[in-house]
């Protein structure tokens, strides 16, 4: 179904770039923290910017984790089959708890700025990618050897 040069070594099929890009955006509140902490003088500056609400930063965390242990345990995957499987179902649920909970932030008042707009946009063509993606499909079903 796919060009040879589209499997690794076990057999199984490599990581979509599109899958990265979207596990970057469910772990965006990890990376301006990392960024926060990289610039220790204007980290909270920083922090203030793009969260000036802070529990809307701790909330934002949250849905990072899923996506940071798939940056783990994708080199592994053939170790952990059944994991790996399930997997995916965990990182739709993470985007779609993020994207209902841009959706009640802006029901409840939260202004619309370009910056919301956009990442609404974004989650919401992810949570579309990951639930009809057939490469993502066949890349989270590992071959049985």
């Amino acid at each position: 179904m796919y060009p040879p040069s589209d499997y690794d070594t076990h057999g199984n099929l490599k990581t979509p770039f599109l899958f990265w890009c979207i596990l970057l955006l469910q772990a965006r509140t990890w990376f301006v923290l990392v960024l926060a902490a990289a610039s220790r003088q204007q980290g909270d500056a920083i922090l203030g910017v793009f969260y000036p609400d802070r529990d809307n930063f701790w909330f934002g965390l949250l849905p990072g984790v899923p996506a940071a242990l798939a940056f783990m345990i994708s080199g592994r995957r053939h170790l952990y089959p059944r994991l790996w499987s399930a997997w995916r179902w965990l990182l739709n649920a993470a985007q779609g708890g993020v994207l209902a909970w841009q959706i009640v932030l802006l029901w409840l008042g939260e202004e619309l700025t370009g910056i919301t707009l956009t990442l609404l946009i974004a989650d919401i063509f992810a949570l579309w990618w990951l639930c009809t993606s057939r490469r993502l499909r066949d890349y989270f079903t590992l071959s049985r050897e």
